[in-house]
């Protein structure tokens, strides 16, 4: 149910800026979702079939950056913002790239250590970080209950894990 705030604008039922969900916040989800599971595959399926961590780490460094490539463009280029009211495309883009990076290029950091098992490791509660922090945004800014969007993402996010693991010990 939407409401008007101080100076007229137009709020969310979770008390945000209709305009700054819709331009920010939503732009931001999606990439950072994106790049948290859209990446998690070509990572993890390099660490199990090579266990060389260098490797795996160029394979994740291009993973976030062709991922976040992908994303900037398919959001910038998704609609001009006036029929939607999700504002510039560029500006939009810019927010969905940066954030699909982002999410792609943490849990590929911990293959900066030598020693791949180590790597994983780490690398798994990285991921556990992000998925958590996907379920407080959805919950803090789209109303969802905690419980159901942390089950989602973390559905989500195993199904990609494990084909990933499945692929690379092959």
């Amino acid at each position: 149910m939407e409401r008007l705030g101080l100076g007229g604008r137009e709020m969310t039922s979770s008390g945000h800026s209709k305009d700054f969900v819709l331009k920010v916040v939503q732009p931001s989800l999606v990439g950072l979702m994106d790049g948290s599971v859209s990446t998690l595959a070509p990572l993890f399926a390099t660490a199990f079939a090579t266990g060389d961590s260098r490797i795996t780490f160029l394979v994740g460094l291009a993973a976030a950056v062709g991922a976040a490539i992908s994303m900037a463009f398919s959001e910038g280029l998704s609609d001009d913002g006036t029929l939607t009211g999700r504002g510039n495309p560029i500006l939009r883009g810019s927010i969905t790239g940066v954030a699909t990076f982002v999410g792609g290029i943490l849990h590929t950091l911990p293959f900066l250590l030598p020693q791949v098992g180590v790597a994983l490791y780490v690398a798994f509660g990285v991921v556990g970080l992000e998925l958590l922090v996907i379920s407080l945004i959805r919950y803090r800014y789209f109303r969802m209950s905690f419980l159901v969007s942390a089950l989602q993402v973390i559905l989500g996010g195993a199904l990609v894990f494990v084909s990933g693991i499945l692929i690379g010990s092959a």
